[in-house]
């Protein structure tokens, strides 16, 4: 891996990686396997990165147990030892995510008794799962496979003075856990890149983690607004009172609350990524694990809004990862009322969309 020089624009820490996220194992009760037609498809059209976001109880021994934090099922890793592999056979690199860690997950379907960021139990369990990912895919290169570490740690702040162990993360909390996991993995694998999402669910860029460069890279999003990528999103507490989104001219929402009151463009898109293009000026690696838009956002404001974003991105040479491939953000069988769909391969694929994500 090559570090930029201070003051170059584009990064170049990293390929610009172009794909898709997979999330087959994402959450307590999707413990399925992956498909290797999504990796020979995905490789196909052209596109080399599939982001695949787990949860460490679909392969504790106990799941059902909430204080089994610390086991392996190896019947159950057998998906993502696969999907691995898939990877390297279709040319696809892989990037295995904690989408659920030990003590927490942006996630509710699991009720997590202790906290990653104040308990004591949970990050000796995040160490240990890491670690052993670590030592199980140790001698594949870093250009098939890389390791992001949690998905979309919260908005850091401070706890209350009469209750300095609520759940909440500081700053400080989130960069001593990353830490002391990075280094576990680096006893075992000095080489692999590992990529840390950016605080405020993958929003803010972390600068206080930079001296981990070059082998340490970070992940942002493309969701906000979050009245055009979340609109009428059943899980989005709120999002079924927005009104339609446009583009330009969306507000951003959070919950029920607008939040700054001033309608999003063009311009202010690049003033939400000039922090990430700034870390990618330092010589760190920069990439946009996640981003789409739900399928009853209007098909052209997606398309209008998604095209500003990656016309941002692309010159910061900062690649992306649509969630999903298949489903309800992806570019096939995402079931919109307002798409033409293209029969392909058993599949409805939206031309649209799949043509503005290979434009870039």
């Amino acid at each position: 891996m090559s570090k930029a020089k201070d003051g170059e624009r584009a990064q170049t820490v990293l390929p610009r990686w172009r794909g898709f996220n997979l999330p087959d194992m994402i959450g307590v009760k999707n413990a399925g396997c992956f498909h290797e037609e999504d990796f020979q498809l995905v490789s196909e059209l052209g596109f080399d990165f599939v982001r695949l976001p787990l949860c460490y109880r679909n392969w504790v021994k106990n799941p059902g147990d909430p204080d089994d934090l610390e086991s392996f099922n190896e019947k159950a890793l057998a998906p993502i030892d696969q999907a691995v592999e898939w990877g390297r056979k279709y040319g696809v690199h892989v990037c295995l995510n904690f989408h659920r860690a030990p003590g927490y997950s942006v996630n509710r379907d699991w009720p997590e008794r202790r906290s990653l960021w104040k308990s004591d139990k949970p990050l000796p369990a995040f160490k240990f799962h890491w670690k052993h990912f670590a030592e199980r895919y140790r001698g594949i290169s870093s250009k098939q496979l890389s390791f992001n570490l949690l998905n979309e740690p919260p908005k850091a702040q401070e706890p209350p003075e009469d209750n300095p162990l609520a759940w909440v993360m500081t700053v400080a909390d989130h960069s001593r856990v990353m830490r002391e996991t990075v280094a576990v993995i680096r006893s075992v694998d000095q080489d692999r890149i590992i990529i840390l999402d950016g605080l405020n669910y993958g929003n803010d860029p972390c600068p206080e983690l930079a001296d981990l460069t070059p082998g340490v890279v970070q992940s942002c999003r493309a969701y906000w607004p979050a009245s055009v990528s979340h609109w009428r999103a059943s899980w989005f507490r709120g999002s079924d009172k927005w009104p339609q989104p446009k583009w330009p001219g969306a507000m951003q929402y959070w919950g029920d609350d607008v939040v700054n009151g001033t309608a999003w463009n063009r311009e202010k898109l690049e003033e939400h990524y000039a922090l990430w293009v700034s870390l990618a000026r330092k010589g760190v690696g920069v990439h946009c694990g996640e981003g789409g838009a739900y399928n009853k956002t209007p098909h052209d404001v997606v398309l209008a809004w998604y095209r500003d974003v990656l016309e941002i991105l692309t010159p910061a040479n900062i690649g992306h990862a649509l969630w999903n491939f298949r489903g309800s953000f992806g570019i096939l069988d995402s079931d919109r009322t307002d798409v033409k769909y293209e029969d392909w391969r058993g599949h409805k694929l939206d031309r649209k969309l799949l043509d503005l994500l290979k434009e870039f």
